[in-house]
């Protein structure tokens, strides 16, 4: 008879069972579903295509992984990137990354640039998520895996929106194209807050490469500070930045509410699609001539388009994007197509429907009468945005 009053790996901080003496027990089950807050932390879906080299702020090319940059003279290519077979990653189920491409750089890495990847939580979930933020008893633990092409130190943090506070760490000294997995336990603070709301619970800063003013020597790592645009993280090297062609891939992102990292909890494609679609949704082309929505004619040559979204998103968009060339679209009803002479304009939106107004070269379509709105080529897009 083993006689205990609780179970614990030697690396934790909990009990994984808790004994009472009337023989009862409590278990810390953490590989459960639903408990990776992270959407698209295997970067599998990617609405906006596989690859853009557009630079500023909020840029995606995988949902829900933001890009910034400023002050850098080329712009980073940013892709879903495959990942190799025979490498632990791909072990583990991952077949998708985030990856940086840096190019060809013609100068330095200057005191005010900046290179970030982040992702937003939506408030009420990181609020509902079961994680005590205001002890520091409880906790949450990022993971993910990283790839440099460059040997060097790379940091990250979490920063919290309600209540500017940062906790920051470092992601190491990464041995050049070896994946590494991160991971980050992170204790609640009593000075934190979180709006139960739509708005942004907190920025998670996977990968930050920072000019020097806005790092220090003395910003302190792995605890909760006031934020301080500064103090970033600790002062690093620009040596990525100055290698032509450097990159950096990043898959595997989970965050839960655990004082240790768990197993990363895959969801099937189409249950990561759904999540993303609250925060974007794209209707692309597969062929020319695919229908696209339904709607009326206003006038002779101008129609009203209705599309639904596929889910309610986070809140309602203010704009559509399009190809940006008038001729992807075209009106049609039976057998009458009516080419577009400027793209869709936006028309309205809720949060479960778009409207898009559409004008033609002829005016053939009588007023009132139902019509669709067409594909000419498989450049065709409409995009709605709704994100954080």
């Amino acid at each position: 008879t083993l006689k205990v009053d609780g179970i614990r790996s030697n690396s934790a901080t909990s009990d994984a069972i808790t004994l009472a003496s009337g023989g009862t027990c409590t278990a810390n089950i953490t590989n459960k579903p639903n408990r990776n807050l992270i959407i698209n932390g295997a970067m599998q879906v990617a609405q906006r295509g596989t690859s853009n080299t557009t630079g500023g702020d909020g840029y995606f090319t995988v949902d829900r992984m933001s890009y910034y940059n400023s002050g850098i003279d080329n712009d980073v290519t940013k892709a879903q990137a495959d990942i190799a077979s025979g490498t632990t990653p791909y072990s583990l189920g991952f077949r998708k990354s985030f990856k940086l491409t840096n190019g060809n750089q013609t100068s330095g890495f200057g005191a005010d640039d900046v290179i970030r990847v982040d992702t937003k939580l939506e408030a009420q979930d990181l609020a509902t998520s079961g994680w005590n933020f205001k002890s520091s008893s409880s906790y949450i633990t990022l993971s993910y895996w990283v790839k440099s092409s460059v040997a060097q130190e790379f940091f990250g943090y979490l920063y919290m929106d309600d209540t500017p506070y940062k906790y920051g760490w470092s992601l190491g000294s990464l041995s050049a194209d070896t994946w590494t997995k991160i991971t980050v336990t992170i204790p609640g603070n009593s000075n934190l807050g979180i709006n139960n709301d739509n708005g942004v619970g907190c920025w998670l800063n996977l990968l930050g490469i920072w000019g020097t003013n806005r790092t220090a020597s003395d910003a302190a790592p792995n605890t909760w500070v006031v934020w301080d645009g500064t103090k970033r993280s600790t002062d690093q090297a620009s040596t990525w930045y100055t290698t032509n062609d450097a990159t950096f891939e990043i898959t595997g992102v989970q965050l839960e509410v655990s004082d240790h990292a768990t197993d990363f909890e895959h969801r099937s494609f189409g249950q990561e699609l759904a999540l993303c679609q609250r925060y974007y949704f794209r209707f692309t082309a597969s062929t020319s001539g695919t229908h696209i929505a339904m709607g009326h004619q206003m006038t002779s040559s101008a129609a009203k388009i209705i599309l639904p979204f596929p889910t309610s998103m986070r809140t309602r968009p203010t704009a559509v994007e399009t190809s940006g060339t008038a001729s992807d679209y075209s009106v049609a009803r039976t057998s009458t197509y009516e080419v577009c002479n400027v793209v869709p304009t936006f028309a309205g939106a809720s949060k479960e429907v778009g409207n898009v107004n559409t004008n033609q070269t002829q005016a053939s379509i009588s007023t009132g009468y139902a019509v669709v709105l067409r594909a000419n080529t498989t450049d065709c897009f409409l995009g709605f945005s709704a994100e954080l």
